[in-house]
Formats: C-alpha cells, structure tokens, sequence
C-alpha cells in the first residue's frame, strides 16, 4: 500500500514514500553517501512503517550536477521545506537519516536548519571532508583527502581508512560541524570494524559538543560501514562510482546482521519518539 511519489520541485530531485492511509504522517529525509544518485529501498521500508520519506538525491542524478562540490545547505533547506508542504505529513518538525556522507550532510542540517529535530548518523564524520559546505553567507572549510594514502588490499580493492587527516590536529578546527547549534536529538549509530573511516572518533567528537540529554550513541564491534535494514547481506566489498577499483568497508557477516537487526529496531523507535506516533499499521 506503499505510493512513491517523483519529486521534481525546484531544485529538489527524489521521490517520496507515503504509507497508506489519509494521514498526516511523520516526515523523514533519506540521505546515502558518495555513491550519489537516488537510492531508494530504506525511504521506502521506513514507509511501511508509517512514516513519510523523501528520497532525496543531490548528486548524479537527473539534471543534479554530477559530481559533488560543495555541500548547498540551501538545497537541503528547500528539500526540508518541500516535504512538510506534503498534505500528508505532519509538522512542524521532521527527521533526517542518513549514511556515509550522507550522514555527514544529516549532522550539518541538523545544526543549521530549524525544521530537522530528530536525526539518524550513521558511520558519518563530524567535520566537513573534500568539499566546503555553504549556507548564505557561511562557508565551512572541507579537511582535504590525502588520496595518497590509499591502500590496495591483496584482492586490489581500495581500503581508503587512512585518507582522513585526523580531526583532533588544531589545524582542521575550523572544519567541524557545529554540533552545539544541533537543537533537537541526535542517534549515532557506529559499526566499530568500519574500514571507511574511524567513525567512532567522529560520533565521540560530535557528541563532545552536545549536550549529553540530545544525544545517543550505538556502537556495535564487528560492524562495518554499510549498516543497513536487518536482512540485507554485509557488503564489505563493493563497486562504487567514481572509484577504478572496489572500496573496502569492512565487517564480519554474524557481528554485522547482529547490528543491523538491533540498530534497524532502535532506529525506528527514535524517529517514532522523537516525531511522534505512526500508523497503527505496521507491515
């Protein structure tokens, strides 16, 4: 009973996801990470459990430019905006979940704009990488990637662990995410053997900056990057765009369902709390 809608408003680039019934539901923005494009299955199983979901794509895909340069928090803001004009879903305020980089964009709406009270990171950074982030009259600078870094593994795939300069050098302050603007609550969800980047580092100096009643923190040993819905297999090897070789993004297949299965449960619970009550309906 599930209805996708294509959005195409503006700017904005996505598709929404609305559970049956009349409504108003809660409103979640569905961020992925470097892959870009629009990836759909989370918005729409997030659906099926009453909440409304825009899917929302802001590189590669469509007329979006097709790689990313900077971070528009403006485009963001108009996505937010467009969402809870949706006559079915409830405001005032809404949820942003996200992945990746996708995370880190979830973490820096949560900071700036007033309508996202309730946010899911999930193996994010805290500080802006490779590209500045803009918001009218604001720039935040990116920590560059040393791409020297990169390690091939013995199957040839890309571990990139170790392109991120560490975030506690002085030098990079000027980069972080201003977390003490965060408003609402924050849910840092961490797989521990993620070999993308030590997101445990970041979900702690994140967390340092907030107030301990506005955040949460699930860490899980033997989960890597890629901590998806309970039932999708670990990936801890994949293709991506834009990169000549697979990226490496750890795990270990038992640790790994474990954190999916129990994170999934723990997520939905969050928005629910913090956005108030679904549809009695759950699939």
């Amino acid at each position: 009973g599930v209805q996708r809608v294509p959005v195409r408003e503006g700017r904005v680039r996505g598709a929404i996801f609305l559970p049956p019934g009349p409504g108003p539901f809660p409103g979640v923005i569905d961020l992925f990470g470097g892959a870009g494009g629009l990836i759909e299955f989370r918005a729409g199983l997030l659906a099926t459990r009453g909440f409304a979901v825009l899917a929302l794509a802001f590189f590669a895909y469509e007329d979006l430019p097709h790689t990313l340069a900077q971070l528009d928090m403006e485009y963001f803001e108009e996505a937010a905006e467009l969402l809870l004009r949706q006559p079915k879903v409830r405001g005032p305020g809404l949820g942003v979940i996200g992945v990746s980089k996708g995370a880190e964009v979830a973490l820096a709406m949560a900071a700036f704009l007033p309508q996202v009270v309730a946010t899911v990171w999930i193996n994010g950074t805290a500080f802006l990488h490779g590209n500045p982030l803009l918001y009218r009259d604001l720039r935040i600078p990116p920590i560059p990637y040393f791409t020297e870094r990169i390690v091939f593994t013995e199957m040839g795939a890309l571990d990139n662990s170790a392109i991120f300069g560490d975030p506690r050098d002085p030098m990079y302050s000027s980069s972080a995410i201003p977390t003490e603007k965060i408003r609402g609550k924050v849910l840092f969800v961490v797989g521990e053997a993620d070999r993308s980047f030590n997101s445990k580092l970041f979900a702690q100096l994140a967390m340092a900056r907030m107030s301990p009643q506005s955040c949460c923190l699930l860490s899980y040993p033997g989960a890597g990057h890629l901590i998806e819905p309970p039932g999708s297999p670990l990936c801890s090897i994949s293709s991506i765009r834009g990169t000549p070789k697979p990226v490496v993004w750890g795990g270990e297949a038992q640790a790994h369902a474990k954190a999916q299965e129990h994170s999934w449960r723990e997520i939905v619970q969050f928005l629910e709390l913090q956005l108030g009550p679904t549809a009695t309906v759950k699939l």
